[in-house]
């Protein structure tokens, strides 16, 4: 069984990834969410919408740097 060296796969149709192919990217969409969700816990959007907002950019902006180093060349 031939391993893959990505952890996301492009997808067919569109831009971006789509599902992880190796566990490393199951990790990582796993510890996004979970960032996500304690942004959520930490900084109350309605209590504080700023640092809210800079969280979930932050996450979102991180993962996406992890799915362009790590996954598929983009079609």
């Amino acid at each position: 069984m031939e391993k893959s060296r990505y952890w996301f796969a492009a997808k067919e149709l569109g831009w971006g990834w789509g599902w992880p192919l190796a566990w490393q990217g199951w990790l990582a969409y796993a510890l996004a969410a979970l960032l996500l969700v304690a942004g959520f816990v930490v900084f109350p959007p309605v209590a504080e919408p700023v640092r809210a907002l800079v969280c979930n950019v932050g996450v979102v902006l991180l993962l996406l740097l992890v799915c362009w180093l790590k996954g598929e060349p983009l079609r």
